[in-house]
């Protein structure tokens, strides 16, 4: 396992420590329900320096993330951000991803940690395009700083005024006395915040410097229990939970980032598909009687017929009840339908819900 450049840090402020997609991680530190509440109400700290980052450099970059990506990158102007999500061959998908346009001809890709090395040679095999691509994944570190006070609690840290980082906006400017400092407003727990992203010989500075400014808003480190519990009750997708590499886009509710007015890989198929209509589709679902949802539990109708898989699920911190995603077909998908999640030997009654869970 591998440690982030602030391992040693969540062992002195007594973290569980897990192994997570090749590194040692902190999952919790003093319970899900409260390092949940702390980012919902005030302001909590996660280390997600796992994630990877590959930096593509040249005139043909934005053709490659094109041709790689079902989003439409030709948006982007530097400063912005864009969720969108790499197809593969067999209608399925790769990984998930935020892309950052830097500057001109330069952007920067944060890929899941599961998938660095396999999102690096996939976008490898397609790059016949003569771009410049560096993999720097382990080279750098990434807090997410998150929750309503985040603005508030980070403000002393830095000149730039916090508060104009629209979602999915970036600001590459000094913070905590660090130059040339990436802050991000591209959340995954829906309450508000900050990424910062710095060199791994930065990061413990940085990591002090967070805490010394949030010490009076109740700042706290979070481990990536609460930061599950967080983003599934905004419906946000899991790779390797919700999609995956048999899953589409399509399926997956991901039509939105899925863009037809360019090619890239498997583009074709894809728009056949969503033309042709699917025949399973990921919902969300809330329990209407006490239960606790888990990740492979079969979901089935009234006549105990199964009709799909829970993705991912969870008892709600904020909510107090059951929620989930799964797959069903696509008769059992619209909102309001009564599906029963298996819990054991007991059918379970749940509806169809629209996302959010958690609407603040």
């Amino acid at each position: 396992m591998k440690n982030t450049a602030l391992t040693h840090v969540h062992e002195t402020l007594g973290a569980k420590i897990i192994p997570f997609a090749g590194y040692n991680m902190p999952v919790s530190y003093e319970g899900i329900n409260i390092e949940h509440e702390t980012v919902r109400k005030a302001v909590g700290v996660f280390d997600v320096s796992h994630m990877g980052e590959f930096f593509l450099k040249g005139e043909n970059a934005l053709a490659l993330i094109q041709k790689t990506c079902t989003n439409d990158a030709s948006k982007l102007v530097p400063g912005k951000a864009q969720y969108s999500c790499m197809p593969n061959n067999d209608g399925g998908i790769v990984d998930d991803l935020i892309i950052y346009m830097i500057a001109e001809n330069e952007y920067m890709l944060v890929v899941n940690a599961s998938n660095i090395e396999k999102d690096w040679n996939w976008i490898s095999s397609h790059n016949d395009l003569d771009v410049n691509m560096i993999n720097r994944s382990e080279e750098w570190s990434l807090l997410a700083i998150q929750g309503p006070k985040a603005v508030e609690a980070m403000q002393s840290l830095t000149d730039v005024n916090l508060s104009t980082i629209k979602f999915y906006t970036f600001q590459i400017a000094e913070f905590a006395g660090l130059p040339n400092v990436l802050v991000s407003a591209t959340g995954y727990t829906g309450s508000g915040g900050f990424e910062v992203y710095v060199k791994n010989e930065d990061a413990e500075t940085l990591w002090n410097k967070v805490f010394e400014a949030g010490a009076d808003f109740g700042i706290k480190p979070i481990g990536l229990a609460a930061r599950d519990t967080l983003r599934l009750e905004m419906g946000y997708c899991l790779y390797g939970n919700d999609i995956n590499d048999t899953t589409s886009p399509i399926e997956a509710g991901l039509g939105w980032i899925t863009k037809f007015n360019k090619d890239f890989v498997n583009s074709e198929a894809l728009k056949s598909q969503k033309e042709a209509g699917v025949t399973r589709k990921l919902v969300a679902f809330e329990l209407t009687e006490r239960g606790i949802p888990r990740h492979d539990y079969e979901i089935v109708n009234a006549d105990g017929t199964v009709i799909g898989v829970v993705t991912s699920g969870t008892m709600s911190p904020s909510l107090g009840i059951g929620i989930g995603m799964g797959y069903v077909t696509v008769e059992n998908a619209a909102v309001d339908s009564e599906i029963f999640i298996q819990i054991r030997k007991k059918a379970v009654p749940a509806k169809v819900v629209k996302l959010p869970f958690y609407k603040g």
